[in-house]
């Protein structure tokens, strides 16, 4: 007989943290969230300089996107790909290795002008290259095609880190550079893709339980396949011609399909249970944010642009990560399925940070508060889902099968 899950977790006689794939880049995503924000704070006051080669925008931009989003990404997928293919998840040694390539990368990234040119960014490219490496032995083992989608995603997400690096060796700002866009645009993706799939799964379950009479629509039918075409389209467009007008009104209708996707998901009906209604508000700042990228294109807005980034970036990839990862820990470590006032606090304050980085840029003589009070709320966040889920991610009792 084959082994499960908890028995190959159970087996392994190190660190608990490396029991099950979630749980060190879930955490420690976590942890360099909060780290690599308080740096940033203390770069932008001039109090700080690190011996990074990227400029303090790039490097900033690099370690939220392909950094803190890398390390979540990692631990989401060798979670769920496992029940996805039927295959026993990657455990011990193996798990140590490819989480030892991610925190390697965070810190010659950090200190890469003290390394010879390329040598840093060699280092931070073999994480996402192992583990799309991993990812399509599984589904290959698994003979799981259906998620190849999911890998070509990973796989365009790591060749846009490796665009931003070479941007940034000709002396370009990577941060407004087109490796940024495509990086940008494969996560969007991906929430599209897979938020599209789970959050009305997950909705239609708890309604269910709730005796509701109106049910999401299910997932992936033709409306849906024709929004995610139609999203494709429109990042596209915006990462070859950022400033054309036909990318602003492609992201205007990418916008106003993804509200009507997102109501098509009932989610008005989940405020009784807000680690749910945190998946919708999560999702809710794609449209948000591709709606205001349309704006500021055709409006020439250079603050709106900024904005639409941080709508995406912030709002979009940290609230929808923030949710997933209080729901699979509480999952997986056999908790029950609600939200604590804790669990709230650490959304609502990421929620605060998007908002107040937001109103920094137009409330300019009360920016540099604004700014630093967002820089405490989202430090306050990861920090909180630290210590709220960081001893049930330490210990060694296995994860569900």
């Amino acid at each position: 007989m084959g082994q499960t899950t908890s028995q190959l977790s159970r087996e392994w006689q190190g660190p608990g943290v490396f029991s099950y794939g979630f749980r060190p880049f879930f955490l420690f995503g976590a942890v360099w969230a909060a780290m690599a924000m308080v740096l940033w704070v203390l770069m932008l006051s001039g109090y700080f300089a690190l011996p990074t080669r990227l400029d303090p925008p790039s490097w900033h931009a690099h370690e939220l996107l392909f950094g803190y989003l890398g390390a979540i990404i990692a631990g989401f997928l060798l979670t769920a790909v496992p029940n996805w293919t039927g295959r026993l998840p990657i455990v011990g040694w193996p798990l140590a290795g490819l989480f030892g390539l991610w925190a390697i990368g965070r810190a010659v990234m950090a200190a890469s002008a003290l390394l010879p040119l390329g040598v840093a960014e060699f280092i931070d490219l073999l994480f996402p290259i192992a583990l799309c490496g991993v990812i399509l032995r599984e589904i290959i083992a698994g003979k799981n095609w259906r998620n190849l989608v999911v890998l070509a995603m990973l796989v365009v997400f790591t060749l846009a880190n490796l665009l931003f690096h070479l941007e940034a060796a000709r002396g370009d700002i990577a941060a407004q550079g087109v490796g940024a866009r495509i990086g940008v645009s494969s996560v969007i993706m991906m929430i599209a893709v897979i938020g599209g799939r789970v959050i009305p799964s997950f909705t239609r379950n708890w309604l269910v339980r709730q005796k509701a009479e109106r049910l999401p629509t299910p997932p992936m039918q033709g409306f849906d396949k024709a929004v995610l075409l139609i999203t494709v389209l429109g990042l596209c467009c915006w990462v070859a011609a950022p400033d054309h007008r036909v990318t602003g009104g492609a992201l205007l209708l990418m916008g106003a399909l993804h509200f009507v996707r997102l109501v098509r998901w009932q989610g008005a009906q989940t405020f009784g249970e807000p680690l749910l209604l945190v998946l919708h508000l999560g999702y809710v700042f794609v449209p948000v944010g591709a709606f205001i990228a349309g704006v500021s294109i055709l409006f020439s807005d250079a603050m709106l642009a900024v904005a639409a980034l941080h709508l995406w970036m912030a709002g979009g990839f940290g609230l929808m990560t923030l949710a997933m990862m209080t729901r699979a820990t509480l999952g997986h470590t056999g908790q029950k399925l609600t939200a604590g006032a804790g669990t709230v606090a650490i959304y609502l304050a990421l929620i605060g940070s998007v908002f107040a980085r937001i109103a920094g840029a137009f409330w300019v003589g009360s920016a540099t508060t604004l700014y630093a009070l967002s820089g405490v709320l989202w430090i306050g966040a990861f920090l909180g889902f630290t210590f709220i889920y960081g001893p049930a991610l330490m210990k060694s009792k296995p994860a569900r099968s």
